[in-house]
């Protein structure tokens, strides 16, 4: 057993204790366990007969895999092998993939630009059912546990639409450590580490009297609730993706206490309120986020940059990685008013190719009059230190030193935060006593030259993750 499975078994110990339940039923996907221990295979959307205190379900993570497809390859050998024994099961030619909950564009390739949509909808619509049916089989006092981990805001605002629209609430939630991080496919894409563990209850009836709850009305108190929880999940040693996440169960536990939630937008189909979308709160969540990151950089300080500056920041700070998501690109670019294509594509920011973005190295983003060794002033902070990274990469530090100088930053306050949070923002993992990252060790050199007084943060484990790391390259080489 890892690390990760029991850190997950003592967050079942915990809701136990908390709930004071003892583990009776475990419906997992199509899987049921019933009181004699027997396993039995079942649609998860379809009547059960049996009910019990505690349901728990580890779902499709959205788009992150089609496993029906995968067990293509599987289906047709087990079915030569074993398919006599268990006939029902081996009905079919190959698996059922349109009764699949995976949000999976390939099956409505046939509708163009819908496709997305449609299968976005089509999981949320599957998951709703299964979840509707886990109400129904869960006793009124039971308890409802979802393991959940996406990076991506979507999976999260259709999973939670689904689980709310069902009936239940969040009462609680859990980042509980399960992916491996010592793996060098790291240094250059990002991943969640953390699995999050919702512990739910059915919502009761009536909660609100019969009046509409307004988002405008609870709109503080989500954002109150993810500072407190990001600031405590901070202090256990999360970071990166993961404290993202693992502010999204809070925040879906407010929403959800409320449920329904309307807002002030009005459907023009029905003249009437539109319901509130997580994806709402959750960006508040994120806004928190970025809030309390950016001040740990800057070592408890607040200081103020340009927009363009701190997503940089954030970006590094949130991904890891020079490689990621366009629309995690996005999602953090509305949460600091800027517009991926106008403000970072545009910018040479970014580069864009497909469906991910890269974080452009300074000697990618050289233009005249952004980072430019000739200039004296700059529209953003991020262009000055990218400017004085490229100046002593090509020519040392002996022309940096003049640049400096000349362009009144080697005495700005400004600039040498940004160095400051942009020092502990890129990953500084080392392999073979070098740096990964080509900014990271331009950043050192910069700092010893002339600015000793910058601190290094190193986080918690962050040791002996290199250590791995380097433990792995060398078994590769």
């Amino acid at each position: 057993m890892g690390p990760g499975e029991e850190e997950g078994l003592r967050s079942l110990e915990h809701i136990k204790t908390e709930f004071h339940l003892p583990i009776l039923t475990d419906v997992h996907e199509r899987i049921e366990v019933g009181p004699a221990g027997t396993a039995q295979q079942r649609d998860a959307c379809a009547p059960h007969g049996i009910s019990g205190p505690l349901v728990s379900t580890d779902p499709p993570y959205y788009d992150n895999i089609d496993y029906a497809d995968l067990s293509d390859f599987f289906y047709v050998w087990l079915k030569r092998t074993v398919g006599h024994l268990y006939p029902e099961w081996f009905a079919a030619q190959l698996t059922d993939k349109d009764a699949e909950a995976v949000a999976n564009p390939a099956r409505f390739a046939g509708l163009g630009r819908k496709k997305k949509a449609l299968a976005e909808q089509d999981y949320e619509r599957k998951m709703e059912a299964a979840f509707r049916e886990m109400h129904r089989v869960l006793a009124d006092d039971g308890v409802l546990t979802v393991m959940f981990t996406h990076k991506r805001v979507e999976a999260w605002d259709t999973l939670a639409s689904a689980l709310i629209n069902a009936g239940f609430s969040v009462q609680s939630s859990w980042p509980v450590h399960t992916e491996s991080e010592h793996s060098l496919h790291q240094a250059k894409k990002n991943a969640a580490q953390s699995t999050i563990l919702l512990a739910c209850r059915k919502r009761a009836a009536g909660a609100q009297g019969g009046a509409p709850v307004w988002w405008d009305d609870i709109a503080s108190q989500v954002r109150y609730v993810a500072r407190e929880k990001a600031s405590e999940f901070a202090e256990r040693g999360i970071s990166g993706v993961d404290l993202y996440l693992s502010t999204f169960g809070p925040v879906l536990a407010v929403i959800s206490e409320h449920w329904p939630v309307l807002t002030s937008e009005v459907d023009e189909r029905t003249s009437q309120p539109k319901p509130l979308r997580p994806e709402t709160a959750l960006d508040l969540a994120r806004q928190e986020v970025i809030a309390l990151r950016k001040r740990g950089l800057l070592l408890g300080r607040e200081i103020q940059f340009d927009e363009v500056t701190d997503w940089y920041l954030m970006a590094w700070d949130a991904f890891r990685a020079e490689q990621f998501p366009a629309d995690e690109a996005r999602k953090l670019a509305l949460a600091l008013g800027l517009d991926v294509e106008r403000d970072l594509v545009a910018w040479r920011v970014v580069g864009k190719k497909g469906s991910d973005v890269t974080l452009l190295q300074p000697k990618n983003r050289r233009v005249r009059g952004k980072v430019d060794p000739e200039a004296d002033h700059f529209d953003t902070m991020l262009d000055a230190v990218h400017t004085a990274l490229l100046v002593y990469d090509e020519d040392g530090a002996v022309a940096c030193e003049a640049f400096l100088k000349r362009a009144g930053l080697m005495a700005d306050s400004t600039f040498i935060a940004c160095l400051q949070a942009m020092i502990n923002a890129v990953p500084r993992t080392k392999i073979k006593g070098k740096f990964i990252r080509p900014e990271a060790a331009l950043l050192d050199k910069l700092r010893a030259a002339f600015f000793e007084e910058l601190a290094v943060l190193v986080e918690e484990g962050a040791t002996e993750q290199a250590r791995q790391m380097e433990l792995w390259y060398n078994a590769d080489s």
